[in-house]
């Protein structure tokens, strides 16, 4: 009986042991057909979670980081790989993505805390944390991290010395001239980044002020109030976000030239002050569009407040009305209208299409176009977008399709993170877009309908953008020139 007991007591310690390490075998369970790994709250972490599960919807996201970590692959260290964000963020991206074979339903996220860290962000999962600003986090690390590549190719370098782009001429030696150009692959930004426009036109003689440029990772967009019996959308916020404001009180040295030479026995003139309209747009479009509906707001007495209000969103998204084009009668920017010549739309006059006022007042077929409404009937399988099969998207140049939908749960003290994103494709055929969509919180997973994804209050949405199928043969030209 006491040898039982041994054994008793032996097999209740391994057991026990087993537990620890594999936990329990209902949650070791293997995936569902059709679902994606769930990630591990590892305290308070669904936003980091939630963003994962994001970007892992993003394809264009997952090859930029595969061509952005090729150099890894040939270092002999495979111990330093945890040190790099892009190696680390791209093996959970594609473990999420089903893109790496693995059969838990459940992933642990924790190495990214840990290499962010060593890239100097002390992020604690013990607290409420925002995903948005790990987003930010994320895009910033990764630049800084490609900021630290080198900048002259290396001479050792016969990869990067073959590529077409650099030929014997370049490499040459020479007393004058620039150095050989950099490899693509550290040239080339992520596929969130995008430059915004700011444009002043003097209101009294049309003068217009030098294009300012500044680079965005999102759009963070507020949430206009609301007008009673219509529904908020994301157009209204689009529009919000470019409209044009007046600046008075400003100088302007083509007002004060005119008043010059219009001068007798060369008088002394001041300063013309005039009013200016300040216009903002997208100058350039990223691949992936990530927008932030901002939800915080403040009381009277100062404290935040978060707004509940549902802001309609659909699954394909139209930007030509937001995207700024160089004015094609000045010469004085010629050189930026060639520079930018692929990202603006053929035939398109100006940047000033049609005033926000007008916009949000227009009713009928091409404000719903705008609003994104567009049916997926037109859409083929390998997901170029059909212009012929739908006339009245007027052939849309930015054309984009939602992929995931990060929505927040409860108020600014307290909440939740959960994300709605689609399914990844199949095997058979990687470059489709499913159909499917799945609602994730933390290792919960399950199925959802793209009625309930739209009828969410979202938080961030992310965009990949749609080539339509002129644009995919354009596309080809190039590359066999």
């Amino acid at each position: 009986m006491r040898s039982w007991g041994v054994l008793g007591g032996l097999a209740a310690a391994l057991a026990a042991g087993v537990y620890v390490l594999w936990g329990p075998i209902a949650q070791r369970k293997r995936r569902r057909r059709g679902l994606v790994p769930g990630l591990l709250n590892l305290g308070n972490t669904c936003f980091m979670n939630s963003l994962l599960q994001g970007l892992s919807s993003c394809p264009s996201f997952i090859k930029w980081l595969e061509e952005f970590t090729a150099q890894y692959k040939t270092e002999q260290n495979q111990s330093t790989e945890h040190q790099y964000l892009s190696l680390t963020l791209l093996h959970l991206l594609r473990a999420l993505s089903c893109q790496e074979v693995t059969e838990d339903d459940v992933l642990d996220a924790s190495c990214l805390l840990e290499v962010l860290r060593i890239y100097r962000w002390q992020i604690s999962s013990f607290e409420e944390q925002d995903a948005h600003e790990l987003f930010h986090v994320l895009t910033s690390s990764l630049e800084d991290e490609r900021d630290r590549q080198p900048r002259v190719t290396h001479l050792f370098d016969v990869h990067s010395l073959e590529q077409p782009e650099i030929t014997q001429k370049q490499i040459s030696c020479r007393t004058r001239g620039s150095l050989p150009p950099v490899s693509n692959r550290w040239k080339s930004q992520h596929p969130f980044h995008g430059r915004l426009t700011s444009n002043m036109v003097c209101k009294h003689c049309e003068h217009q002020s030098p294009v300012r440029y500044d680079t965005f990772d999102s759009l963070s967009l507020s949430i206009p109030a609301a007008v009673w019996g219509r529904p908020l959308t994301l157009d209204h916020c689009l529009h919000h976000f470019i409209s044009s404001e007046s600046v008075k009180d400003v100088v302007c040295d083509n007002c004060t030239k005119i008043q010059a030479e219009g001068s007798l026995n060369g008088q002394s003139i001041e300063n013309q002050r005039t009013t200016f309209v300040k216009q903002l747009k997208l100058g350039k479009l990223p691949q992936c569009l990530c927008i932030h509906l901002q939800r915080l707001s403040w009381s009277n007495q100062g404290t935040p407040l978060k707004r509940h209000e549902h802001v309609q969103f659909n699954e394909f998204l139209i930007m030509d009305i937001y995207k700024y084009h160089v004015p094609v009668h000045k010469s004085s920017q010629s050189d930026l209208n060639q520079k930018n010549s692929e990202e603006t739309k053929p035939g398109t006059k100006d940047g000033v299409a049609v005033k926000p006022s007008d916009a949000e007042q227009t009713h009928g077929t091409k404000s719903l176009i705008m609003n994104g409404a567009c049916s997926t009937s037109f859409l083929m399988s390998s997901g170029a977008f059909s212009l012929a099969a739908f006339p009245e998207c007027s052939s849309p140049v930015y054309l984009y399709r939602l992929m995931a939908v990060v929505v927040h749960h409860g108020d600014m003290h307290s909440g939740h993170f959960v994300t709605y994103r689609r399914s990844p494709p199949s095997s058979k055929n990687p470059l489709s877009v499913s159909n499917q969509w799945l609602w994730i919180s933390d290792d919960t997973v399950r199925k959802a309908s793209l009625q309930e994804v739209l009828s969410s209050s979202a938080y961030l949405l992310f965009y990949e953008r749609v080539h339509s199928k002129v644009q995919h043969q354009r596309l080809e030209l190039r590359a066999e020139e």
